[in-house]
């Protein structure tokens, strides 16, 4: 190669330095005088070459690529373009200019051939981040919509708290990946009571619009004299209208002689509280041979009354060995924020609970406690007029009653209510003493209201909302490692969407080329396999293992191969995540342009 021509191919020291002419993209400034040589800052320039000032005509960037020095260079081993930038390349690298978007068709030297270029700042494979504001983070300037985008890998399940305190860093047990067994068994024995039906039953099959009658009290003592001399009986049914399950409350034998006595559970309706059961409807019906009340309440299943959960009157033996002899105060300090809280809201209602009994009182969940047959007195006892203000004072005096027999163990402490206090005092603190007696004495002082017993007991409300809220910590921190339960099922009903398709845009042969072909392969690699006798091979935990790789965008190599055994693929699990999105997309796309 002669020198001459040698100089017009390479570089020359005397080469001005390249200034961008374009008057909308710099700020006007004048004119300098062309030095020769290059220019002093080059010196300090730093090694920054963006994409986007190149031209789009050049060609794209290819990986390994082996370049060789030009001829005349004192060397002659060839270098690859990953590893090193080509001198050659650097005069055509505009100078950088911070906040300026450059045109690649402006300030080019055209006719001027060159290699691919290799961009220092962009990492292989980068993929943009979904965190940052699309504005801030250049992606209006470097589009590429027709890339694969790789979610992130974690699929949502960051631990969250609260943590254990007794565990090493970075150690985890099995129960932390799944929801705690004791949550689990509690919700399958309360569905399987919400669905539990009784064959060939003698109740009635329809009370108005319920069916499905199960009897939830069938204790043989009854005390009538809670509900004004009336027996009642309870029913789980389901609506006939909304398929939701309630309870039936039976009043029985009840006649009702004044309409106006049923319309008091309109004002109920308006009750709003997580303390007291809910009531949607009364009405009379003569459906078990006689003319019976029914208060149709919210059901919560598996829910005991006081007595029952606490076994209340029973004999020791009778217990269970588990059983201790008295309440825990905390747990009874928890009874006491709870029904303070409902007679709060049903007192604001201008209401009066009137029963108030620990025969009544719910417990559903862990200390959870609710007031139970609300309203009842108001139809039942519709003609015995009496103050609203004089029936919250017995309110009071009920509540404290009802924490006096669960402390001293007794059915019914208004009957000696000296020896059940007696028997009160060995266990529990004077706190809770003075909290009971004063309770008690409500009707003694016309003053007293439950405003002024929340003021009283506002330290343990405190303690008790406290708990309230460790324990709603603790169900979000569960909910949270159930959120993504369903990817696998997401996978299954796109890759059922492609595979076996009969025809798609007129293309009969649609999942049987391109990506398609090798989704079909992947779907007998999981779930067609036979072992060496022939035998299908049913393996739940290779299925999980596949379907979790596949979801999850691994790039963990599989080798799939076709029933003939004629063709053979290796892919990865990210080829075939990209196969199965691409493919659903073309289906979603058709599918909206049909709507």
């Amino acid at each position: 190669m002669c020198p001459s021509s040698a100089n017009k191919k390479t570089l020359s020291v005397d080469s001005p330095s390249f200034t961008p002419t374009a008057p909308s993209l710099l700020p006007p400034t004048a004119p300098k005088k062309a030095t020769p040589g290059i220019s002093p800052k080059f010196a300090n320039a730093a090694p920054f070459k963006p994409q986007g000032i190149i031209s789009s005509s050049r060609v794209p960037l290819q990986r390994d690529v082996v370049l060789m020095l030009p001829s005349g260079s004192s060397s002659t081993t060839p270098f690859r373009q990953d590893t090193r930038t080509p001198d050659r390349l650097v005069a055509d690298v505009q100078e950088f200019v911070p906040g300026r978007r450059l045109d690649a068709s402006v300030g080019s030297e055209p006719e001027r051939p060159v290699g691919p270029v290799f961009d220092s700042f962009a990492p292989p494979n980068a993929a943009a981040s979904p965190y940052i504001d699309p504005a801030i983070n250049g992606t209006t300037f470097y589009q590429n919509t027709a890339a694969f985008q790789q979610p992130p890998q974690y699929h949502l399940y960051a631990p969250i708290g609260p943590y254990s305190n007794n565990l090493l860093p970075y150690q985890r047990t099995v129960h932390d990946l799944f929801i705690p067994n004791d949550v689990r068994e509690e919700m399958h024995k309360k569905l399987a009571a919400t669905l539990q039906i009784l064959p060939n039953s003698q109740l009635p099959a329809h009370i108005e619009n319920y069916h499905s009658l199960v009897p939830l009290d069938t204790s043989n003592h009854k005390r009538a004299s809670v509900f004004g001399g009336y027996a009642s009986w309870v029913y789980k049914a389901q609506s006939s209208q909304t398929g939701q399950f309630y309870v039936l409350r039976r009043i029985e034998g009840f006649r009702l002689t004044n309409e106006q006595a049923i319309r008091t559970v309109q004002a109920w309706k308006q009750v709003l509280c997580a303390s007291v059961v809910r009531i949607t409807d009364a009405f009379t019906n003569r459906g078990f041979g006689d003319s019976s009340l029914f208060f149709v309440t919210d059901y919560h299943p598996l829910a005991q009354t006081l007595a029952e959960h606490h076994h209340i009157g029973q004999p020791r033996q009778s217990r269970g060995r588990n059983s201790i002899d008295h309440v825990a105060e905390s747990v009874l300090w928890s009874y006491v924020c709870q029904i303070a809280s409902a007679l709060k809201v049903i007192h604001s209602n201008k209401l009066a609970a009137r029963v108030l009994d620990i025969t009544k009182v719910l417990v559903a969940g862990k200390n959870r406690v609710r007031l139970n047959g609300c309203a009842v007195l108001d139809v039942v006892l519709f003609d015995k007029q009496v103050s609203v203000a004089q029936l919250q004072k017995q309110d009071l005096v009920n509540f404290g009653l009802v924490i006096l027999s669960l402390g001293a163990n007794v059915a019914d402490a208004s009957q000696n209510f000296a020896r059940a206090m007696d028997q009160f005092k060995r266990h529990y603190k004077p706190d809770l003493q003075d909290a009971v007696i004063w309770l008690y004495s409500a009707m003694q002082n016309a003053e007293r209201s439950i405003d002024q017993f929340i003021t009283m007991v506002a330290n343990q409300m405190i303690n008790s909302f406290d708990g309230a809220l460790h324990n709603d910590d603790a169900l979000y921190s569960d909910l949270a490692s159930e959120v993504e339960n369903a990817r696998l099922f997401r996978l299954m009903a796109k890759l059922s969407f492609i595979n076996e398709r009969p025809e798609f845009d007129h293309d009969r042969q649609w999942s049987e080329n391109g990506e398609r072909y090798y989704l079909k392969l992947f779907r007998d690699y999981v779930f067609h396999q036979v072992d060496a006798q022939n035998r299908p091979v049913i393996d739940l935990g290779h299925v999980l293992s596949c379907l979790n790789k596949l979801d999850a965008g691994t790039d963990e190599r599989v080798t799939l191969i076709s029933r003939d055994e004629q063709t053979c693929f290796v892919v990865s699990y990210k080829e075939l995540k990209k196969g199965v999105e691409s493919a659903f997309q073309d289906l979603a796309k058709s599918g909206r342009r049909l709507h």
